[in-house]
């Protein structure tokens, strides 16, 4: 196993995880699969193919100046295949016109018109732009886990395809028949507007709780004892 392979069952586990888990909602509700659950738990796991993130990619550097100019989660999703927390990236409510770049070497990835929301906490499209490489596996087998989704540039994991894309009526992933799972620490979004951009590796606010919700308030005085 090389230094990008992680913990390979734990990511077969992960991988397939992603696709059943719609599928199951699917089959308990009818009406929409965005009002769920949080999604999986939130142990790390690691990309499982084996082809180099170096080798044959345009921009190449070394572990260490990955290191330098990405941010911790940035570096683990881009270079070691991790997979992110569910609802952790402030991308996944993200609804501007834009398109979402490799937050590693600036290459578009993912045009905001393809993005929707698919219930599951990561990111989701229904369709690539050409800078998106999608790992060469059997079909069977992608059917079932998914493939693996590369920057084309530097070779930085983004997330997984699904085969499923018909699951979410209405949606693009329903025209084009994939579901493009994506960890938002991969990417960068670059409104089409000239708004500054936005770094996917940043946590969305807080929601806060509304005023009839919150804990009323004690007086925490002492009252003083009659003399």
């Amino acid at each position: 196993m090389n230094e990008y392979d992680g913990d390979v069952d734990d990511a077969n586990r992960r991988r397939a995880t992603k696709s059943v888990f719609v599928s199951m909602l699917s089959l308990a509700s009818s009406s929409s699969i965005s009002n769920v659950v949080n999604g999986p738990d939130d142990s790390v796991a690691f990309a499982m193919n084996s082809k180099s993130r170096v080798d044959g990619y345009a921009v190449q550097k070394s572990d260490k100046e990955w290191k330098e100019q990405l941010r911790e989660m940035q570096y683990e999703v881009l270079r070691n295949g991790a997979t992110e927390v569910p609802y952790s990236s402030i991308l996944e409510s993200e609804v501007r016109d834009g398109v979402f770049a490799c937050a590693a070497c600036e290459t578009k990835l993912f045009d905001s018109k393809q993005k929707f929301k698919s219930g599951t906490g990561w990111p989701s499209f229904g369709r690539a732009l050409p800078g998106v490489e999608t790992e060469n596996i059997n079909p069977v087998a992608a059917g079932l886990v998914g493939a693996e989704l590369r920057c084309k540039t530097c070779g930085g994991h983004l997330g997984d395809v699904f085969n499923d894309g018909f699951l979410f009526v209405g949606s693009p992933a329903f025209t084009s028949g994939k579901w493009y799972c994506i960890d938002g620490a991969a990417l960068v979004f670059q409104p089409r507007n000239g708004d500054s951009f936005v770094a996917g590796d940043v946590s969305p606010p807080r929601k806060q709780t509304p005023s009839w919700l919150e804990h009323p308030k004690i007086n925490s005085q002492t009252n003083s004892l009659p003399q």
